[in-house]
């Protein structure tokens, strides 16, 4: 009668796992197209929010204030954290705060242009820094998305090809956030995201408040616009983008993930038109249109893989 029961029951198949692993990375790809298109958005925002107020203590509010919302949400989520997860969450929080704090500093001795075209390299980096140190090879279709994109990011942001001391600091920040995306791709599949996030948001709240303190630059906010900045951004930016981020990457390779992200500026230069009046030249939308190749390149190319929980949202 077992046997009978058994085999009533529908067969998964050939093929339906690559189908399923295939429609969640790219359900998850569009999440992270979601994520850059709010970045972009608030680009303009965080600018005029951090000429009112001390870039690193805007930096630690923001992040501080995602990790105590997202632990105010779900706190059953994080009274018992998986092993393992604090220290994996701290070391991609320390990647990223190093991201931030470079680039924070760079720009103060580079331009907004070339800062915005060296971070981007982050696309070329990270499949480097996966071959060297993972040994892990991207593909073709990622390699040649990455490649477009880099093309992208040059036309989009680079002016001159004259090189400042600030830029090797921002090129630090680069190598930081490649090694973050690596990072999130090794942790995200063995954590769960949700905890995971709140670990990594909290890293660099408490990285960036301490950093404040002891350079001076520790304030209190004030202002309509520095709150409803640190509101938007902390909400939407951070809490919301960072997790799901983390959750992505279980699904959508490294490699892939920072062609995605490089749609940030693209987004950026759009919103920067819609809300603040700012004009992109015919360089720049060729530009955003090799990145937009890019990314579509990297994803209808990608190999398939089979799904590790992919029905699962945010544990």
């Amino acid at each position: 009668m077992l046997g009978a029961m058994r085999s009533t029951e529908p067969r998964q198949l050939p093929g339906a796992s690559a189908t399923t692993a295939r429609l969640a990375t790219y359900r998850w790809g569009l999440a992270l197209v979601g994520v850059t298109a709010v970045w972009g958005a608030t680009f303009v925002m965080v600018r005029d929010a951090v000429a009112a107020i001390p870039p690193f203590a805007f930096i630690a509010y923001r992040f501080l204030a995602a990790a105590a919302l997202l632990a105010v949400l779900r706190p059953r989520t994080l009274a018992r954290p998986r092993r393992g997860v604090l220290v994996a969450g701290v070391v991609a929080g320390v990647a990223l705060f190093a991201g931030y704090g470079f680039q924070t500093v760079g720009l103060q001795y580079t331009t907004a242009s070339n800062a915005g075209f060296i971070t981007g390299l982050a696309v070329v980096l990270t499949p480097l820094l996966a071959a060297a140190l993972l040994r892990e090879r991207p593909g073709l279709g990622p390699a040649v998305g990455a490649a477009l994109a880099f093309a992208g990011l040059a036309l989009l942001s680079l002016q001159t090809l004259e090189v400042r001391r600030g830029d090797a600091l921002v090129f630090g920040c680069a190598v930081a956030f490649a090694a973050h995306i690596l990072l999130l791709g090794r942790f995200a599949p063995r954590y769960p995201s949700y905890q995971l996030a709140v670990v990594q948001l909290g890293t660099v709240g408490v990285l960036s408040l301490g950093w404040a303190a002891v350079t001076g630059d520790l304030a209190a906010p004030s202002g309509t616009q520095v709150w409803l900045a640190l509101a938007v951004t902390a909400v939407l930016a951070s809490a919301a983008g960072f997790l799901v981020q983390t959750r992505a990457q279980r699904e959508v390779s490294p490699t892939n993930t920072a062609v995605i992200l490089t749609m940030e500026p693209v987004f950026a230069g759009l919103f920067g038109f819609l809300l603040a009046g700012e004009r992109l030249q015919a360089r720049g939308w060729a530009g955003a249109c090799c990145i937009l190749a890019g990314m579509l390149v990297a994803e209808l190319a990608r190999p398939s893989k089979l799904p590790g929980r992919a029905d699962e949202a945010f544990e």
